[in-house]
């Protein structure tokens, strides 16, 4: 069934969000189960050094806003239809929310040399180039289309590693793959509309998702930059990285033409005058960017300590949830026996890879 834009869009915000995929974050931890990665001693780890009470609480906590935050996004994209306002406004809040912990003394500034400052805006770029992408591709071709080209992410990170670094994985890692992208086809099978240049552009998107995966590690990179050679507190990446990355959103709202969007939508809700009207037009913005701020704290201490694997099981459990919010409570769409196929396909699939990657840790530890 064709849906309108305002339902392609709350479909991106449930199925797609940033946070979200079950084949993206699935595949964050590849890295982990290379029969070639050196061992290393595993109990020095913040992972492992973090009473697990404290990883729980961080857990429910970062699982729990990143819920209410989707939802919120849903929200505030069916009033104003701006989502590069939207991220700017979310790390415009968290710039200004970490300065302000930072001149209350709640971490320090570290001394960065010159080519780990070039690490962090390499990082916000890659970052920000890839949501451009997935942008620009949604608008060519279909949601549906974009969401099978879209889950094909493991394939090429996968086929990248074998020709691109020659390194191979366990048996059941390449098994794992089939019900995920097989399900994900199934699950997304629905009204596929695209173009030529949309479909390049959709690949080229899906290829640099997978490269970003290959030299950033979207949740490892972030848990190396916490704990490897840089070793930065969570609180002082947040305060670097977020005014990059509302720079850079913010421009690509202009290109896009959002500021008269945001400000026709803000023309229309306060068009009677009413104070009051004004006051929770206001609000509701400021509240949505208080509570991406709040995630991202819980998101990014949550990396810390949990690990990317546990990070990952809790994106998978997310992409369950997310699906049944979408069918359940919102009703942006319905679903069939192929639908309902797909959708346990991927759950089982990303349960098995997440035990095969946890077996080779074992291995990996006891050898």
């Amino acid at each position: 069934m064709r849906k309108s834009e305002e339902q392609q869009e709350a479909e991106l915000a449930l199925l797609s969000s940033e946070d979200d995929s079950a084949s993206n974050t699935s595949l964050d931890d590849l890295e982990a189960n290379r029969r070639d990665e050196p061992i290393t001693n595993h109990n020095t780890a913040p992972e492992y050094q973090t009473p697990t009470t404290v990883k729980f609480i961080w857990l429910t906590c970062y699982f729990g806003f990143s819920m209410a935050l989707t939802i919120y996004n849903k929200l505030v994209l069916g009033s104003f239809k701006a989502p590069w306002l939207l991220t700017c406004l979310h790390t415009s809040f968290s710039a200004l929310g970490t300065f302000v912990m930072l001149k209350l003394g709640y971490f320090k500034l570290s001394k960065l040399s010159r080519k780990e400052h070039i690490i962090l805006v390499a990082f916000s770029v890659l970052f920000t180039t890839n949501i451009a992408m997935s942008n620009l591709s949604l608008s060519l071709v279909s949601l549906a289309f974009f969401q099978i080209i879209r889950n094909t992410v493991p394939l090429f990170t996968v086929l990248i590693y074998r020709l691109w670094f020659s390194r191979t994985y366990v048996t059941g890692t390449y098994l794992s793959l089939i019900p995920i992208v097989a399900g994900a086809g199934m699950c997304t099978a629905g009204d596929y509309h695209y173009s030529w240049f949309g479909l390049i552009v959709t690949i080229s998107g899906v290829v640099l998702a997978a490269v970003k995966i290959l030299c950033f590690f979207k949740t490892v990179t972030t848990n190396r930059l916490l704990t490897g050679s840089l070793a930065l507190p969570s609180m002082e990446l947040l305060f670097r990285m977020a005014p990059l990355a509302a720079v850079q959103s913010l421009l690509f709202g202009i290109v896009a033409g959002e500021l008269p969007v945001v400000s026709q939508a803000l023309s229309e809700r306060t068009a009677d005058g009413s104070i009051l009207r004004t006051m929770c037009t206001i609000a509701f913005i400021l509240g949505n960017g208080l509570l991406a701020l709040v995630l991202n704290i819980a998101s990014f201490q949550t990396n810390k300590i949990a690990g990317a694997l546990t990070i990952t099981v809790a994106g998978n459990l997310k992409q369950a949830i997310t699906l049944a919010l979408g069918i359940i409570v919102f009703g942006d769409f319905t679903i069939n026996l192929l639908n309902g196929m797909g959708i346990f396909l991927v759950l089982a699939g990303c349960a098995f890879f997440s035990k095969v990657e946890l077996d080779s840790k074992k291995r990996a530890a006891s050898s």
